[in-house]
């Protein structure tokens, strides 16, 4: 017995497929504009090869021509129902369809009820799940492709990102709505430009209205000037409004992402308590009695914004696991991705163990400076996870990470023997953990490179649908051609079942079948055997996908065997 179907590796200047396989490698070599050409002309002279079409789709997805791939992947999927590359290969190419994230899903899950032993389905449903931040489906979904496949890297990497809880770029759009992107996002453009300009007013104008009511003596001027600020956040905002044309969508694009849900809300506290500032300012004697009220209004105008900033760098900081996530990068090490990810999650890291170090030898020091010596069990994690991938390619990081240990060290030192100059030093080192931070980010951001901090997490992307399809061999094709009986075999509700049947091929390579009785309607995956009357003891059998129809049971060939029956010379 011998197994058929793989790709044939003949004259690929006049093959159909062996254009299928050029067209292939030159995908993998990241060269989609010969893929392309090549996989068309493999279309011209087999149009119902759903291997071509399928190819001629992912060309066009790499080229990030998305509208393009759509129609070729369909074509590929009505040629070949049954195939699970064919729906791996569509349900990609929805994905990028504004309003087709439902259909994308639901081509996903028909892969995997085909395929169910291979890994590619559930990266696509796992990348689906991280599309939307849905964190957990995602990291379930990469751990069961990666427990049919431990060598899939683009599982690895992907999964270091759901245990980051990373956000994509666009978080305020779910992708499962029938909407353009790019028409939530001028709504948020529209609602980031307000709550700047809104914030940016109220803390100037209540600095200038302070200024000069304390300063110069001009508050009835202050007053009006102030007034005036008010007025002029009034148009401002009404342009900004006529800006959002998507109104019925704001309250689930602030749902979904809530720190601009937080912006907007900081924006309108700060516009209120500077009109309440104001009011308050105007009565004398209202002001007097309610001084610390009127200075804390003037607190929320003013540092409103800086403080949001600060709370969302700290919560970024401390949001998800760095640890798991390096370990998964890290076995994903020849993803690119994986690669920039890991570097970006190693800062990440530094800022979590710099954040937590900084205020404990601060109150140490104001409240007992021998409790300073926990500081030096602060950055083990970030030591450790050096001894588990050292970083020396980032010379930036590995001084931050010698200063955060020598500032740690430092300051516990001069808390077990009160030497104020090793404190001193220790401060010292950790002031230069942020220098060296912000030095490095200035840099990043004047390459244009990725920077130390979480936006520069990026989503590693696999080409998928690329896989070559079964096909029949002549032999094959002439065995159910001419056969006498036919026998499907597939898993019923009671057990394996065994059932006749006629059989046809169609030109793309689908068997089709009139069964004696109901196909399957369970699992899918079912037997074909055939024998071939002209050629005495020659059989085939068939494994494939069946998709019933409306009349007769469609099967994609998933596996081809073929094989001899023993002659009398060599029975015992």
């Amino acid at each position: 017995m011998r197994l058929v179907g793989t790709a044939e590796s003949g004259d690929e200047d006049r093959s159909p497929r062996g254009w299928c396989a050029l067209a292939a490698g030159q995908l993998g070599a990241g060269n989609p504009e010969a893929a392309l050409a090549s996989a068309r002309r493999a279309a011209e002279l087999d149009p119902g090869s759903e291997w071509a079409w399928r190819l001629v789709s992912l060309a066009h997805e790499r080229q990030g021509r998305a509208a393009d791939a759509l129609a070729p992947a369909e074509r590929a999927v009505r040629l070949a129902p049954g195939s699970w590359q064919a729906h791996l290969r569509l349900a990609s190419a929805l994905r990028r369809i504004p309003g087709r994230w439902e259909d994308a899903a639901g081509h996903a899950a028909q892969a995997r009820a085909f395929a169910p032993e291979e890994p590619e389905p559930y990266v696509l449903a796992g990348d689906l799940a991280l599309l939307r931040a849905e964190h957990g489906r995602a990291r379930a979904a990469y751990l069961a492709a990666l427990a049919r496949d431990g060598g899939q890297s683009h599982a690895r990497a992907n999964l270091g990102l759901a245990l980051l809880r990373w956000d994509r770029p666009r978080p305020h759009h779910d992708p499962a709505w029938p909407l353009d992107p790019r028409e939530t996002g001028r709504a948020r453009r529209a609602l980031e430009v307000w709550t700047r300009q809104a914030r940016l007013l109220a803390a100037a104008a209540t600095v200038a209205v302070a200024a000069a009511a304390l300063a110069l003596d001009r508050g009835g001027l202050a007053q009006l000037g102030g007034l005036a600020v008010l007025l002029l956040l009034v148009p401002l905002t009404v342009r900004q409004a006529r800006r959002v044309r998507v109104w019925t969508y704001v309250p689930a694009m602030l749902g979904r992402d809530p720190w601009l849900g937080a912006a907007v809300a900081s924006a309108a506290l700060s516009v209120t308590a500077f009109a309440a500032w104001l009011a308050l300012g105007a009565t004398p004697a209202v002001t007097s009695s309610l001084g610390p009220v009127w200075t804390g209004l003037a607190g929320i105008a003013v540092l409103g914004w800086p403080a949001l900033a600060a709370l969302r760098a700290l919560a970024d900081t401390w949001r998800g696991r760095p640890l798991r996530a390096l370990d998964q990068f890290a076995g994903a090490a020849g993803e690119r991705t994986a690669r920039r990810n890991a570097g970006v999650t190693r800062w990440i890291l530094l800022g979590r163990t710099w954040t937590a170090l900084a205020p404990l030898v601060c109150l140490a020091l104001v409240v007992q400076p021998r409790a300073a010596v926990a500081a030096v069990a602060v950055p083990y994690p970030l030591l450790r996870a050096y001894r588990r991938a050292p970083w020396r390619e980032d010379r930036w990081l590995l001084a931050a990470t010698s200063l955060t240990a020598l500032g740690a060290a430092g300051c516990a030192a001069g808390g077990v023997l009160g030497h104020v100059w090793t404190y001193r030093a220790g401060l010292a080192a950790l002031a230069a953990v942020a220098a060296v931070f912000g030095a490095r980010a200035a840099r990043a951001w004047w390459r244009g490179g990725p920077g130390p901090w979480r936006t520069s997490l990026i989503m590693s992307d696999l080409p998928m649908g690329a896989a070559p399809s079964v096909a029949l061999s002549p032999e094959v094709r002439r065995a159910f051609a001419f056969a006498r009986s036919v026998v499907l075999s597939y898993a019923g509700r009671d057990g394996p079942r065994a059932v006749g049947a006629t059989a046809t091929v169609s030109p793309s390579g689908e068997l089709r079948l009139v069964a004696e009785a109901d196909g399957p309607d369970g699992d899918p995956r079912v037997a074909v055997f055939a024998v071939d009357p002209l050629r005495q003891r020659f059989w085939v059998e068939v494994r494939g996908v069946a998709v019933p129809g409306s009349d007769v049971l469609s099967v994609t060939p998933t596996q081809v065997s073929v094989g001899r029956f023993p002659g009398r010379h060599q029975r015992r």
